[in-house]
């Protein structure tokens, strides 16, 4: 997170904080950090960091490749995913829901263009057009 601590103390800025319980204002940005908050915060990110990975171990099992980066934080492509055992295969939702599920009946929540929102888009269009050409705005 973020602390404000020295730069609210630095413009003469006063925190107020009011609850109803000791731990209520934990890890509020604008107030110093207490030692004991955030050893509670490292225990429980801990503690959810291997429910996470046992959790992907036990759904994913041999398929995962054994490499010490994979429960890192870091970040993967879908190509880079398939190849640690991460995911299956690439496709979209709907290729997934085709192909991998075998759904009967697809239905697409697309937001479609109204005749109005096609005719804003072209006014818009033709407005800035007028305008670079009008006021030379290049």
């Amino acid at each position: 997170g973020f602390g404000f601590t020295k730069a609210m103390k630095k413009i003469g800025v006063e925190r107020r904080l009011y609850t109803a319980g000791t731990s209520k204002g934990f890890l509020d940005p604008f107030s110093d950090v207490k030692a004991s908050d955030k050893a509670h915060i490292q225990t429980l990110l801990g503690t959810i960091h291997k429910q996470f990975i046992d959790t992907v171990k036990e759904g994913r099992g041999k398929r995962l490749v054994d490499d010490e980066k994979l429960f890192t934080g870091l970040v993967w492509t879908g190509e880079e995913s398939v190849a640690l055992g991460l995911t299956d295969g690439l496709g979209s939702s709907s290729f997934v829901a085709r192909e991998i599920i075998e759904a009967e009946k697809i239905i697409d929540y697309t937001p479609r263009a109204t005749y109005l929102d096609r005719f804003a888009d072209r006014l818009g269009v033709a407005m800035a057009s007028i305008f670079e050409r009008n006021f030379n705005l290049q």
